[in-house]
């Protein structure tokens, strides 16, 4: 049995918070929920102590702490919120709640602004425009359309659902990203060493003796001067370069070039196209599912697609969509989306279920982008540990063909 501590509402609006013996999580989750109570959040009280520690450091904590709204605390903000309104609190009562267990000073913050407006009679979604940053369009505009058809609980619970998804699919590509960053990390820390510290150790041990080093190690003695000469230009030029992509990445006809060429890139150009149509899909088939119509939903989803490409060509499909011409036919013939995908939005269209075909696309598109993420990590992994082993090889090489020919003629 373990031990868990959770923070819940009775239906009356009072906020309990409280720890039970439970074999699992989900068993904790059934228990509360048995109390007649609206659980918020639950978890081990060992990591609820742990919180508790950190919320007790006082000054010292938050010099550290983060200074704005994360990403993680808007899902969890948006979870708290649809669990309370679908229960049927207030929703002036809600936002009292959420700010007494706001995690930061800039959460309830946020909190306490959003509680006071909607006080003052503004609308939740008026309330949310005022802070673009932590609320995009699409969250507004969902809570709109929530209010409008009196469905706000059930709403906030759908883009909760849908933030989940995005992180999960944002998690598994940053996770899977990890171990070639740390092995190209240690891989250059490695031979810069060997560069600047190992090698100029052995110059001086083959100095001493004056004789000819083959040319191997002539090379790499070059080498290691060059880097510990003049190395310094290739900071410079790495960061004149860095500067001048950055430059053009911020011009739009630079940022539309290069969103161009990355779905044409091999192996991770099929990669990018399939994030992208996930998150355009699951976007795009929760606001229908949400009661907004195809032509404003597309117009919200081409201003939230990242890759500027996939977004101008929605405009086209825009257009023709106007003109009575459907969706998946313009979408197919700007030769940017997987076959599949389209052939998929072709049948939702033809059945009447576009919103429901468009969130199977995205998560037959979640799997999709885990198979070739770690098809890719499988063809990248062996070509870095091989280049490594080559480089470090090399320099190994080099100097141990020094001292054995030393070796030689001393014998």
């Amino acid at each position: 049995m373990a031990l868990f501590a959770f923070d819940a509402v009775r239906q009356s609006g009072d906020p309990v918070s409280a720890q039970l013996e439970a074999a699992s999580e989900a068993e904790a989750v059934e228990r509360v929920r048995e109390q007649g109570l609206i659980l918020l959040r639950i978890q081990t009280a060992a990591a609820a102590a742990i919180t508790s520690h950190e919320k007790k450091m006082g000054t010292f904590a938050r010099l550290f702490a983060s200074r704005k709204v994360t990403r993680d605390q808007v899902v969890a903000f948006t979870r708290d919120l649809a669990n309370l309104i679908s229960a049927g609190l207030p929703l002036d009562r809600a936002f009292e709640l959420l700010v007494g267990l706001a995690d930061s000073g800039p959460q309830a913050a946020l909190l306490q602004e959003l509680r006071d407006r909607v006080r003052s009679g503004q609308a939740l979604s008026q309330a949310l425009t005022e802070h673009p940053k932590q609320f995009d369009r699409l969250f507004v505009n969902m809570v709109r359309a929530g209010e409008a058809s009196g469905t706000l609980g059930p709403v906030l619970e759908r883009i909760s659902e849908f933030q989940e998804r995005s992180a999960e699919l944002r998690s598994s590509v940053q996770s899977a990203l990890l171990y070639p960053v740390v092995l190209v990390a240690v891989a250059i820390v490695a031979v810069m060493t060997m560069i600047f510290f190992v090698v100029p150790k052995f110059e001086t041990t083959f100095r001493q003796f004056g004789k000819a080093l083959p040319p191997a190690t002539e090379n790499l003695l070059a080498i290691s001067h060059w880097f510990r000469e003049d190395g310094w230009m290739v900071l410079i030029a790495a960061a004149a370069l860095f500067i001048l992509i950055r430059g053009r990445l911020r011009t739009p006809v630079g940022r539309l070039n290069w969103d161009r060429r990355k779905l044409t890139l091999p192996i991770l150009g099929d990669l990018f196209a399939k994030i992208e149509v996930a998150r355009l899909a699951r976007t795009l088939g929760t606001l229908l599912g949400n009661g907004v119509s195809l032509l404003p939903a597309l117009t919200i989803v081409k201003d939230t697609v990242d890759n500027r490409a996939l977004a101008n060509s929605l405009e086209g499909v825009l257009v023709r969509l106007k003109a009575g011409q459907g969706f998946a036919r313009p979408l197919m013939e700007t030769g940017l989306y997987p076959k599949l995908a389209v052939h998929m939005v072709a049948v939702g269209e033809e059945t009447g279920k576009l919103d429901s075909m468009l969130l199977k696309v995205a998560e037959v598109y979640d799997v999709e982008v885990n198979t070739t993420l770690k098809r890719a990590l499988g063809l990248l992994e062996p070509v870095l540990i091989l280049t490594l082993a080559v480089v470090v090889g090399g320099i190994i090489f080099a100097l141990m063909s020094a001292l054995l020919g030393l070796t030689e003629f001393n014998v």
